[in-house]
């Protein structure tokens, strides 16, 4: 994979065979994890009220943290009211960038050119994508690629990992 920047901004991405369908494939298993789209309400009011549960996924809570960390009842409380404020929205702006991604992406196009908004959703939903696969993964600071197998089924799950992080790195790298 290479990025290239031009100088109204855009960006070029150029894909090496079956990048396109690794990253196609990420990104359709992330708007699975992220769930079907919230009808759209015509009061904009409605369901404030209401109450947003906890994710229980690992994963999908590390894509929507607890705003507090507290454990008390008024910090459980603001949490439960950040949540139920917030997430929706959150949900809905991480399925655009993941839609956005998948759009530019057009499976075996050896390259993409990328304005400002989708280069900002190629970088939202790769870090969503390595927050996923961390979490699964239980990547800490002190996870290191030499320390699994060559034949343990997650070495594998740790190279695509490793991979988004530098897909994401040299993205950034580009921009500036």
């Amino acid at each position: 994979m290479h990025f290239s920047r031009a100088r109204k901004g855009t960006v070029t991405v150029r894909l090496a065979p079956g990048e396109s369908q690794l990253l196609t494939r990420c990104a359709l298993d992330l708007l699975e994890l992220l769930g079907p789209e919230a009808a759209v309400e015509a009061d904009l009011f409605a369901g404030l009220g209401e109450t947003v549960e906890r994710p229980q996924d690992p994963a999908v809570l590390r894509l929507f943290p607890d705003a507090y960390a507290t454990t008390d009842v008024a910090g459980r409380e603001a949490t439960a009211d950040f949540r139920r404020y917030t997430e929706g929205d959150l949900r809905a702006a991480k399925r655009k960038d993941a839609r956005t991604f998948l759009a530019t992406l057009e499976a075996g196009n050896a390259a993409v050119a990328l304005d400002r908004e989708e280069t900002a959703a190629w970088l939202g939903c790769l870090n969503d994508l390595r927050l996923v696969l961390g979490s699964r993964l239980g990547v800490t600071e002190d996870t290191e690629l030499d320390d699994t197998d060559d034949d343990a089924p997650e070495r594998h799950a740790l190279l695509v990992y490793t991979w988004l992080g530098g897909v994401q790195e040299l993205l950034l790298q580009r921009l500036l």
